[in-house]
Order: C-alpha cells, then sequence, then structure tokens
C-alpha cells in the first residue's frame, strides 16, 4: 500500500464521516481540472484521481473499517522487522511479494478509477437530461399561464404507433364477427336498434 488515504485527505485516522466528507469536498473542488492553468491540468486530474479513490474507501464503514485493519497490519509488520533487525536487509522474497501486492494494488486502483469515471459520466447525462426536461417543462408551463394552447408536431413514429393500434382493433372485430354468436348479437342488435341502424347506414353509404 504505497499511499495512505488519510493523508491524501489530510485527515486523521480518527476524523469523523463529516470531517472526511469535507476535506474531500474541498480537495476535489481545490484540484477539479477545470479550475487549473492549462499546463496543470494533467496533474490535477491524477490528483483528483486519488482523492476521489480515498474518499470512496473512507465514506463507506465497511472498506474503511478493512483498510484500517490492513494498515494496523502493516504497521504491526514493519514494527516488528524493525526490533528483530535493526539494520533490515530485505529479503528477495519478501521483494517479490511486496511487487505483487503494488501490482494488485495498482489494478485494484484502476478498475476503481474507471468505475469512478463511468458513474460520474451517467451522472452528469442524467443530470443534463434532468436540466433540459425541467426549463422545457417550466417554458410550455409559462406558454399555457399565459393563454396558448400547446400542439405538439405528431412524428412518423406516432403515426405508426395510430396505424398500428387501428389495424391491431380492426383484426380483432374481424375475428369476432367469425364467431357465430357474436356474429347473431350484433345482427340483432342492428335490426332492433334504429340509432344504431341508421347510424351504420349512413357510414355504409359513405363507401359506396
Amino acid at each position: 500500500m504505497d499511499k495512505n488515504y488519510y493523508d491524501i485527505l489530510q485527515v486523521n485516522k480518527n476524523a469523523s464521516p463529516e470531517i472526511i466528507e469535507k476535506a474531500y469536498k474541498t480537495l476535489a473542488k481545490k484540484y477539479h481540472p477545470d479550475l487549473q492553468p492549462e499546463p496543470q491540468k494533467k496533474q490535477a486530474e491524477e490528483i483528483l484521481k486519488e482523492i476521489n479513490e480515498a474518499y470512496e474507501v473512507l465514506s463507506n464503514p465497511e472498506k474503511k473499517k478493512c483498510y484500517d485493519n490492513t494498515l494496523i497490519s502493516k504497521e504491526n509488520i514493519v514494527s516488528n522487522n524493525t526490533k528483530e533487525n535493526p539494520n533490515p536487509q530485505t529479503p528477495k522474497d519478501h521483494q517479490t511479494y511486496h511487487t505483487k501486492i503494488s501490482k494488485e494494488e495498482i489494478i485494484f486502483r484502476q478498475q476503481q478509477m474507471q468505475k469512478n469515471l463511468e458513474q460520474e459520466l451517467e451522472y452528469q447525462q442524467r443530470l443534463e437530461q434532468a436540466r433540459k426536461k425541467a426549463y422545457h417543462d417550466a417554458y410550455i408551463q409559462d406558454l399555457k399561464n399565459r393563454g396558448y394552447k400547446i400542439r405538439y408536431k405528431k412524428s412518423f413514429k406516432d403515426y405508426a404507433k395510430s396505424l398500428l393500434a387501428l389495424s391491431i382493433t380492426l383484426l380483432f372485430l374481424f375475428l369476432l364477427w367469425q364467431i357465430p354468436f357474436v356474429k347473431q348479437y350484433f345482427i340483432n342488435l342492428y335490426l332492433e336498434n334504429e340509432i344504431i341502424r341508421l347510424f351504420i347506414d349512413i357510414i355504409l353509404n359513405l363507401f359506396k
């Protein structure tokens, strides 16, 4: 573990969640790439990635607990090694172990950075969509308040949906007409009800 998340957020190990959040917001604003001069944008992006990574761990109780236990274990190992060997010479297998941990940590960090970037991009897209919708709704409501009637121009997709609904309705009625007792019911209704008979006769005459 090359970097200390507490040092990155500039807080101590006993900092409360509120202090951690406040520190994160302050540093995120300070190192936001959009607020930096062009030559320093790249460096600010790297720093902001570390800040986001540190906050993601320390703001999550379970991850923070696991991280604190890892820190304690590491400190105990260093302390024991120092007591046993005041002038330690790192064994080859010990170097290999730290190299392996370092590679795994790099992969973990890369995955977390990618996840954070994807979440941030998704959040920004949702925010922009919500902003546009709110502006559009407010504009339409303002027009209605002024007495305007709002008419929406139908697209080809809207006409296609209407045609499909009409086709399904006609098909359903046609299939019903093929059922003998349903067909007889409508015939009797036509013969016994003068208003319905007149209405249907008018429609049939229009198509002659």
